[in-house]
C-alpha cells in the first residue's frame, strides 16, 4: 500500500479509504473545520475539525445505517450523519455482530516450502530442538513469598561481570501462587511458569518458594523435569531465609553461569523462529500501517515454516469470522471459536462485554468500538492459513500461523505467549508503549511518525511511513522481518536497551 500523497496535506491525499464499500475515511492529518476534501473522486467538506486517525462521512447516513471500514461493518449510525460530518462515539453505536461463518471444506495442511537461499540467524541450540534467541539465566519465583527474593538475587549480578555468551541473571517476580483455589487456576499458573523455566531463551534457571504456598516447587523438580543440569529448586523455609536463600541462588546460579559461558550461537533456520504477535496503546492507523506491514512479516516467516502467533482473543471478537475462513480443518475453526465463547462466560461473570475493551487512549486514537479494533488487530497474522489454536501458555509445537487465547492486556498476553515458546515478540503501538519482557527480546513498532517521534528511545521501526506515503505495506514488512533476524542474532532492542521485563501471569480464578 503507497498513498498517493506528498508530505504537505492537500485536498486530494489528507483522506485514507480502506475499502471500495466504506462509506467513511480515515484522516490522515488533523482536519479542520470548512477543509475541502476529495478521496476516490468524491468530494466533501469536513463539517467540524477532525484529530487525526479519526473518522469523516463520506455520505449522509441515516439513523440505524451500518457503518463501514475495511470493508466490514463496525456499528450503526446512532443518529442522522451528514456527509463531512466527524464520526465517532457520539454517532456511532456498538451492535453485536451476528456473523456468518465460512467453514473450511477439508482439513488441508500447507506444506511449507522455504526457498533454497532461505534466511538464517544465529541462535542458541537446545537438547529438544528448539532454538534460542537469548541465554539468560532465569529466577522464578514459585508465589509472590518468594517474589521479593528472586528480585533480590537477580539484583545481586548488577555491576558483576557475567561470562561471555550469558545476556544476564533476571527474576521473575509476581503476585499468585497462594491463596489459590486448586483447578484450573493453579494448572494454568503452574504451566506459565513452567514454559518460563524451560523456554529456548533460558539456559538455566531456579525455581524459589517460600516453602508452605499453594504451588509448590516440587511440582517442576518431579519425573521429567530437567533438574540438576537446567534447574535447581529452593525453598526459603529450608534455605534459612532471605540473605541464606539468596547465598544458596548464588552458588547454583554459579555453576549455571559456567555452562551457559560455554554455549555459542550456531546458524539456524528462520523456521526456528516463534514470533508473537501483540499490539498495545493501539490507534486508527494501527489496522493501516503497522499491523497489516506486520502481518506481511509474518507471511514470510509462515512460508519459510516459521511460527508466527497471533494472540489477544477480546480483540479478534467482531473478526474472528475472517480467521474461520483461514483455518485449514473445521475442528481448528471450532477450537477458535470456543475461545470466543468461553471468554464471554468468562465476561459475563463479571458483568462485563467486549466492548469494554477500547481504552480511553484507543478512543483518542479514533477507534470508536471493539469492532473496528479487531478488525484492524487480525491484520497482524497476515494471510496465511491458520494451522492450530492454543490456550493460554501452552507449548507451541505446530509450524505456521497459529493462535493463542490470550486476554488484550498486554503484560498478562506477553507472558502467555512467552510461556509457550515464543522466542521473538513484535508488538504494534500507535499511541505508544513500553512494554518488555524479561527473556524475550520484543520489537517495537509504531503506527504513526508522531509517535516514533515522540518515542524515539522506545521504538524500533517507524510503520508511519506508509501513511506518510514514503514507504509500502511490503517494504516496512520486509523492514520488520530484517530486523526479526538481526535481533533473533543478538542485536538489542529498544525494550532490551531500556531494561524492561514486564511479567504478569493471568489470574483467573478467586482469591481464598
Amino acid at each position: 500500500m503507497l498513498l498517493d500523497i506528498a508530505k504537505l496535506p492537500n485536498a486530494q491525499n489528507s483522506l485514507i479509504r480502506l475499502h471500495p464499500t466504506d462509506n467513511v475515511a480515515v484522516a490522515r492529518v488533523p482536519l479542520a473545520a470548512g477543509a475541502e476534501l476529495s478521496v476516490e473522486g468524491i468530494r466533501l467538506v469536513a463539517r467540524g475539525a477532525i484529530p487525526a486517525g479519526h473518522k469523516i462521512a463520506l455520505r449522509v447516513m441515516p439513523p440505524g445505517e451500518m457503518v463501514q471500514r475495511y470493508g466490514q461493518a463496525i456499528g450503526r449510525a446512532s443518529v442522522a450523519i451528514e456527509a463531512g460530518a466527524h464520526v465517532h462515539t457520539h454517532n456511532l453505536s456498538f451492535e453485536e455482530p451476528s456473523l456468518g461463518y465460512e467453514f473450511p471444506a477439508g482439513d488441508a495442511l500447507p506444506v511449507p516450502h522455504p526457498p533454497e537461499d532461505a534466511p538464517t540467524f544465529l541462535g542458541y541450540a537446545r537438547e529438544d530442538g528448539r532454538v534460542g534467541t537469548r541465554n539468560y539465566i532465569a529466577v522464578v519465583a514459585a508465589s509472590n513469598c518468594a517474589a521479593h527474593t528472586a528480585e533480590r538475587i537477580a539484583r545481586s549480578y548488577e555491576g558483576e561481570t557475567l561470562p561471555p555468551y550469558v545476556d544476564g541473571v533476571v527474576a521473575f517476580p509476581h503476585g499468585e501462587g497462594c491463596g489459590h483455589a486448586f483447578g484450573p487456576d493453579v494448572d494454568q499458573l503452574r504451566r506459565t511458569l513452567g514454559g518460563v523455566l524451560a523456554h529456548p531463551n533460558v539456559s538455566a534457571a531456579v525455581i524459589l518458594g517460600l516453602g508452605c504456598e499453594v504451588n509448590q516447587i516440587d511440582h517442576y523438580l518431579g519425573p521429567g523435569a530437567p533438574a540438576g543440569k537446567r534447574l535447581a529448586g529452593l525453598t526459603l523455609q529450608s534455605s534459612g531465609g532471605t540473605r541464606a536463600t539468596v547465598e544458596a541462588a548464588r552458588r547454583e546460579i554459579a555453576r549455571f553461569l559456567e555452562q551457559a559461558a560455554e554455549e555459542r550461537r550456531i546458524a539456524a533456520p528462520a523456521s526456528k523462529i516463534v514470533l508473537g504477535l501483540n499490539c498495545g496503546g493501539s490507534d486508527s492507523f494501527s489496522g493501516i500501517t503497522a499491523n497489516p506491514a506486520l502481518g506481511y512479516c509474518a507471511d514470510l516467516l509462515a512460508e519459510m515454516g516459521g511460527t508466527p502467533v497471533l494472540a489477544e482473543t477480546p480483540e479478534i471478537f467482531g473478526a474472528e469470522h475472517l480467521l474461520v475462513k483461514r483455518a485449514r480443518s473445521r475442528e481448528v475453526a471450532e477450537k477458535l471459536l470456543a475461545c470466543i465463547t468461553n471468554y464471554k462466560r468468562y465476561l459475563k461473570r463479571f458483568e462485563g462485554s467486549f466492548d469494554d475493551n477500547p481504552t480511553p487512549g484507543n478512543k483518542a486514537g479514533g477507534l470508536s468500538n471493539i469492532l473496528e479494533k479487531s478488525l484492524g488487530a487480525v491484520a497482524k497474522g497476515g494471510t496465511s492459513p491458520l494451522i492450530e489454536v492454543y490456550e493460554y501458555a501452552e507449548p507451541i509445537t505446530a509450524p505456521g500461523f497459529v493462535f493463542m487465547n490470550t486476554p488484550g492486556y498486554d503484560p498478562v498476553s506477553l507472558t502467555g505467549l512467552a510461556a509457550g515458546g515464543c522466542n521473538m515478540i513484535a508488538f504494534t503501538t500507535g499511541r505508544g508503549s513500553a512494554i518488555g519482557f524479561p527473556t524475550v527480546p520484543v520489537i517495537k513498532i509504531a503506527t504513526n511518525s508522531n509517535t516514533y517521534r515522540q518515542m524515539t528511545d522506545n521504538m524500533d521501526v517507524n510503520a508511519g511511513s506508509i501513511a506518510d506515503g514514503e514507504n509500502t505495506v511490503q517494504g516496512v514488512g520486509r523492514e520488520i522481518f530484517d530486523l526479526l533476524l538481526a535481533a533473533a542474532s543478538g542485536r538489542r532492542t529498544c525494550a532490551e536497551r531500556l531494561g524492561h521485563q514486564e511479567f504478569v501471569p493471568w489470574r483467573i480464578g478467586p482469591v481464598l
